[in-house]
């Protein structure tokens, strides 16, 4: 795994950008709904340092070979989201930020020898742990967008939109035919980098394009699909939840 640094280096980015962000709402402000249904921004907020806690146990268990869970459990997680979720809008700021750079710091430090250390997501599946690095650049990302203070698809950087579009679309071409959801028998297309995925499509079958932004932040959740069209003509198809589990480990 030899860009791990360079991804480190982009999280730093993301999370000062979320900070920006933060600076600029009151308390008030944190209690109003997310564009996650049932979240409110301080829910978002919270998640994002405590997904940044969760992340550096994996490093941890790669570090020093002891298992160490993501999550203690789903309970356990959900509690920490509540209780965190009314915070005033500087406290979770300091949270958010204390809690990226301890994980920042934990990358950095890890032995190279542990990089390829196995761990397991708390959904179950497992991974190397230099992915854990990537994880996290979803969640920095893809939850920016869900404080819906102003940040959107637009405004993710270009190489976050490369690689996570790129391994949303292999990952989707590995899931089985049955959790492609309304996708099987699609094409998808990025327009602007020509990148695309077949999911059994077939030559005269739907063909879905959008440029890269559009077609991440669609496939994401993160959007209705504006700036995605469809051929032939008709309703955009409805994603399977997303991020999917990674294809290839």
């Amino acid at each position: 795994m030899d860009d791990w640094k360079n991804i480190v280096d982009e999280l730093d980015g993301g999370v000062e950008r979320i900070l920006a962000t933060l600076s600029k709402l009151t308390d008030e402000d944190m209690r109003a709904p997310s564009a996650l249904p049932g979240w409110t921004r301080g829910h978002v907020a919270t998640h994002i340092a405590r997904n940044a806690d969760s992340l550096w146990n994996l490093l941890e268990w790669a570090r020093t070979g002891v298992e160490i869970p993501q999550y203690p459990s789903v309970e356990a997680r959900n509690a920490d989201l509540e209780a965190g979720a009314g915070r005033g809008a500087a406290e979770q700021a300091e949270d958010v930020r204390a809690t990226a750079e301890r994980f920042a710091a934990q990358a950095r430090s890890l032995p190279e020898g542990a990089w390829d250390a196995q761990v397991r997501a708390m959904l179950g599946f497992s991974h190397p742990a230099w992915y854990v690095v990537f994880r996290r650049w979803h969640e920095v990302e893809a939850h920016h967008v869900d404080l819906a203070a102003g940040y959107g698809p637009a405004d993710w950087p270009e190489p976050y939109v490369r690689w996570a579009l790129g391994s949303t679309l292999t990952d989707l071409a590995g899931l089985p035919p049955e959790k492609r959801a309304a996708l099987a028998g699609h094409r998808l297309t990025a327009t602007d980098s020509g990148e695309s995925a077949d999911l059994g499509w077939t030559p005269g079958g739907p063909e879905v394009s959008g440029s890269g932004p559009a077609l991440l932040a669609w496939l994401s959740g993160r959007s209705d699909g504006a700036g995605v069209t469809v051929r032939p003509d008709g309703p955009l198809p409805e994603p399977p939840p997303w991020p999917h589990e990674p294809s290839g480990f």
